[in-house]
């Protein structure tokens, strides 16, 4: 298992170099676009139209755009928590209220990231949630989900596994990142769903 982890890894960076590069090359209005048609794709899914408690996150840069789904879970009444990131890679969370409620975080030289302004209410508190959705740079046909790299949702996954949870776990992607294979090692999971403009993709996770 060991010669795998070693292995994937790299073809892991890779990759990711490769889906960040497209993703930069995106157009302001293919983003925008994306964002819309995902947002009507997604409120539809059953396994978000049924969650009561939604786990998602803010989109950022050229990431497929996630915020008309927020408010559009927050209007219908689904409590959406959106994560804050910690010191450790791992992820706090707190409620979504709208617009308003986000405070934009500079985290050291990462990304700026748009996180809950409002109390924290720990890392356990996606244990809570119906539905997670998870950021992803690609997805395969088995669902293994290529991540941006730094464990974050490593963490959220495994957190699930230790409390015997089993919310649904979609991503949201561009058409072009629903590939044959992604590698894999050990601890990756499988997601249950990719929502892409184009349609739904469902997996046996």
């Amino acid at each position: 298992m060991e010669n795998v982890g070693r292995t994937a890894e790299p073809d892991k960076r890779r990759l990711r170099r490769e889906f960040l590069a497209v993703r930069n090359g995106l157009t302001a209005d293919v983003v925008a676009g994306t964002g819309r048609t995902l947002a009507e794709r997604a409120r539809d899914l059953p396994e978000l139209a049924r969650a009561r408690t939604v786990a998602a996150y803010v989109s950022v840069g050229s990431e497929p755009p996630t915020r008309a789904l927020l408010d559009a879970l927050r209007a219908r009444g689904a409590r959406v928590l959106l994560p804050a990131l910690l010191p450790d890679n791992d992820l706090d969370w707190g409620e979504y209220g709208g617009p308003d409620s986000l405070a934009r975080i500079q985290h050291g030289g990462k990304m700026a990231l748009f996180e809950p302004s409002g109390e924290r209410l720990g890392p356990d508190a996606v244990t809570s949630a119906d539905c997670v959705l998870l950021p992803g740079l690609a997805v395969d046909g088995r669902g293994m989900r290529l991540g941006r790299g730094g464990g974050s949702y490593d963490r959220v996954l495994a957190r699930l596994d230790r409390a015997g949870a089993h919310p649904a776990l979609v991503v949201l992607l561009y058409d072009t990142e629903v590939v044959d294979r992604v590698p894999a090692e050990a601890h990756d999971r499988p997601v249950h769903a990719v929502v892409t403009p184009s349609g739904v993709r469902r997996f046996r996770a």
